[in-house]
């Protein structure tokens, strides 16, 4: 069946986990918004979605921030009911009531440390998009091995989801290998656009109305989308965006390759 979705645009951003504080959060935005918003980089930045994903705390002020600015604020997690008896949990209807855009679910933190799952990912995403959110899902292999055991594997977790989340709505697919995590080198290029392209052909996908975009994670930085480009829609950047000039850098390479 020919994909009925419409053109991909490419995107790019990082999450800040747990390693920023408040003020530093305020202090990163405060020096990368000038990039953002400066009349002579207005063409290449229109050509991305931009995106930062603070902790929660940090959300609120980080909207009112960005106010104007191309750069969409994401939550880190939400639960998949929008009100209840859920202490601690964050509903997905407040973040969208305060700006949020988009929803980081199921990295493989949450996964190992918290005990997520396919299932428990999928109710959030499907929880994000009735919100109007953006669900970012990550997902990946556990163990390095092929191309075919890597797309088996991640495969099996795209599909639960795309089974949650309407047809018609929205998905990013962080496409991060578990053990390329905070590697010293990212999953090599072929294989990284070997699986996303297995991803692109399974039926749950192609034949899915609301756009589908899969970015790379894992170990990226400086010269990683250049080798990714045929294949990939964009990054989902680790620590090395934490420095916004380096993020910047990233940024310019995303738009021009």
């Amino acid at each position: 069946m020919t994909s009925t979705q419409p053109p991909r645009r490419r995107i790019l951003g990082f999450s800040t986990k747990m390693y920023f504080s408040h003020a530093r959060t305020k202090s990163y935005l405060s020096s990368i918004l000038p990039h953002l918003t400066a009349e002579q980089n207005a063409q290449s930045v229109s050509s991305l979605d931009l995106f930062i994903i603070p902790d929660f705390l940090s959300l609120p002020s980080a909207v009112s921030q960005t106010r104007g600015s191309p750069l969409l604020v994401g939550a880190q997690d939400c639960h998949w009911d929008d009100t209840g008896a859920f202490t601690g949990e964050i509903s997905p209807a407040v973040l969208a009531e305060v700006g949020v855009r988009i929803v980081e679910l199921g990295h493989a933190e949450r996964r190992r440390l918290f005990g997520e799952t396919d299932e428990s990912t999928a109710r959030k995403a499907a929880a994000a998009a009735r919100n109007g959110l953006i669900p970012l899902v990550c997902v990946g292999e556990v163990s390095r091995g092929s191309v075919d055991e890597a797309a088996r594997e991640v495969a099996g977790q795209v599909e639960v989801v795309m089974r949650a989340v309407p047809r018609d709505k929205e998905v990013v697919l962080a496409y991060e290998p578990v053990w390329a995590i905070g590697a010293a080198e990212p999953a090599a290029a072929d294989h990284v656009v070997g699986v996303a392209t297995r991803l692109r052909a399974l039926s749950c996908v192609a034949d899915r109305r609301g756009p589908v975009r899969i970015v790379y994670g894992g170990s990226a930085g400086p010269g990683t989308f250049a080798k990714l480009k045929d294949g990939l829609d964009g990054l989902f950047l680790g620590r090395f965006a934490h420095d916004p000039e380096q993020f910047w850098k990233t940024i310019q390479e995303v738009a021009t390759a």
